[in-house]
């Protein structure tokens, strides 16, 4: 009985994809990237995140079938890649004089030492962080992301209370996200989710992703009513769409 049990489980559910490096030329420029195996899968699938890119194909996929994805792909696999490369140079080094984004503009880190920490507090155009040491870059860290929080929350908030009147939908829960491939969320329980991200960009970049995830709660979808509900109180949302996507996430 044990080995008829044992038989009916399939012999790939418990092994990992089969995981290789691979190099390739694509557009004329050279690339790295980790092709992983699976007999669950069924179709070729690209992702690129900060370690680059990773493939992951059919168990028995033909390598014509892989060289073709890729070279259809080529210029996207690049654009995206050199975004993370963008992204991975303008980490933010958390000493005095870094330069912070905020609703689309500069604020100046100001770092102090102090016997007593306290939280980071926005000055005009100065963010001030007190720590007991002036050299420790994770509390820094720490510090302006909690600042970066609760702005976050309050003003998400405020904007969701304002476009929810407009559009005549009442959200039950407002989160904050980390995701790495999403502005915002929104699902059928009402709960809306913008990405903690966006408080470093212009406030009309914010009022589109809630404009967008409010407008789920009348149509929960992306049909042609669906952006008519958007466009009836973002009618230049083509326009801020477009710019969003200039600096996505994924």
């Amino acid at each position: 009985m044990l080995k008829r049990l044992h038989n009916l489980i399939s012999p790939h559910a418990a092994k990992p994809p089969v995981a290789e490096q691979r190099a390739a030329v694509l557009a004329g420029q050279h690339i790295t990237y980790t092709l992983k195996r699976s007999a669950r899968r069924r179709s070729i699938g690209l992702r690129i995140n900060d370690k680059g890119l990773t493939v992951s194909m059919p168990l028995r996929a033909s390598e014509r079938w892989l060289n073709s994805v890729l070279q259809d792909k080529a210029n996207w696999v690049l654009e995206k890649l050199e975004g993370w490369q963008t992204r991975k140079a303008q980490v933010l080094s958390m000493c005095d004089g870094e330069f912070i984004p905020y609703l689309g503009e500069q604020l100046t880190l100001r770092v102090q030492r102090s016997v007593f920490a306290a939280p980071a507090c926005q000055y005009g155009d100065t963010l001030r962080v007190s720590v007991q040491d002036e050299g420790d870059a994770k509390n820094i860290e720490q510090r302006v992301s909690e600042w970066y929080r609760q702005q976050a929350g309050l003003l998400f908030a405020a904007r969701v209370a304002h476009y929810a009147v407009l559009l005549n939908v009442a959200p039950r829960t407002i989160k904050l996200s980390t995701a790495k491939t999403q502005w915002g969320s929104c699902n059928a329980r009402g709960t809306v989710r913008l990405n903690l991200q966006l408080i470093k960009f212009p406030l009309h970049l914010i009022d589109y992703v809630v404009v967008h995830e409010l407008a789920h709660l009348r149509e929960m979808n992306h049909s042609a009513d669906f952006w008519k509900v958007v466009a009836g109180v973002c009618p230049d949302y083509v326009k801020r769409r477009r710019e969003l996507k200039a600096v996505s996430l994924s």
